[in-house]
């Protein structure tokens, strides 16, 4: 299953599924649809119980909203008369999880980085943070300011999603509590980043983190673990590596962090970049640019990089 969030008509993002490259379908409009066929009272209730339109609340009712949702795609795709499924063309697509409790990310995790930034293999991950304000769509415009940073720099980077609830959480066990894998690039403000020894005031950015196209679940992409990793600025390749050249996997993150914290559903885990990032080769990020990241098997997401000056906004 390829999980989205879509919007039309400036309505509120909420999830969709992707039937093809050109079509999605809402599986709890199409599940209304579903129960009011069948003759069913209070189906909208029922429908939003089962299938939120929240992604991470999705995440969380676990196997029956995986199981109610593969029903609505069944029943939605052979309706003649749904009003579930849209073209992409017509609504926009978000972030694939909106407000996660957690962003987690990882430093140095590959060996061509740690080399090019002239650093050891840590013994242990090197973690840090974003806000959810960071979250932004898999095409959406990054806006730069200029005042604040003269080093805006591009990280592409595989992502998973954890799926259930979970503390002290084995290797052999740690696939079991992800949900699935999408494809972001950790935007980085350089020069804010090493100005104190603490990097989040660098690494958070509104809009520092497009993710997408999808959130793809484990069987979708069965060969994540020998999967090319690329990034492009307005065509030219930059970074092309393989996520085979991890220092810390996937089940080893989520066993290592998990006895650190309880990993909780819709929670990200970006776990680093390659080597090829702007910094080590002084080719920072400008107004114009255009980033394009791709994990074979999951999809690309592009941004541009727009000029934007500092204001104050009162909501």
């Amino acid at each position: 299953m390829k999980i989205v969030t879509y919007s039309k008509n400036g309505s509120d993002l909420r999830l969709g599924i992707l039937l093809d490259e050109k079509t999605i379908i809402d599986p709890q409009q199409a599940y209304v649809e579903k129960l009011n066929a069948n003759g069913q009272l209070r189906s909208e209730e029922i429908a939003k119980a089962l299938l939120p339109e929240d992604p991470t609340e999705f995440l969380a009712n676990g196997e029956v909203a995986f199981t109610k949702a593969e029903e609505a795609i069944e029943y939605g795709t052979a309706a003649k008369n749904t009003s579930s499924i849209y073209k992409i063309e017509d609504v926009y697509i978000g972030a694939p999880i909106l407000n996660p409790k957690k962003i987690i990310c990882v430093g140095l995790n590959y060996h061509d980085h740690i080399k090019e930034m002239n650093r050891e293999v840590p013994k242990h991950p090197v973690i840090f943070a974003k806000f959810a304000t960071a979250i932004t769509g898999p095409n959406d415009d990054f806006p730069l300011s200029e005042e604040l940073t003269k080093k805006l720099d591009y990280e592409a980077e595989f992502a998973f999603v954890i799926g259930k609830r979970g503390k002290n959480i084995s290797q052999e066990d740690a696939l079991d509590y992800v949900a699935g894998y999408t494809v972001v690039n950790d935007i980085t403000a350089r020069d804010m980043q090493k100005r104190t020894i603490q990097w989040l005031q660098g690494k958070t950015l509104d809009k520092s983190l497009p993710m997408g196209p999808y959130l793809a679940t484990k069987d979708e992409v069965p060969n994540i673990d020998n999967a090319a990793i690329t990034s492009k600025i307005n065509g030219e390749i930059r970074q092309q590596s393989n996520i085979n050249q991890l220092v810390f996997t996937v089940p080893y993150l989520v066993e290592f962090l998990s006895h650190i914290m309880t990993l909780e559903p819709g929670d990200i885990i970006c776990t680093g970049t390659p080597g090829g990032v702007g910094e080590a080769q002084n080719k920072f990020l400008k107004a114009g640019d255009v980033v394009r990241v791709e994990i074979e098997g999951i999809g690309a997401i592009e941004n541009k990089i727009v000029k934007e000056l500092v204001k104050e906004t009162v909501n």
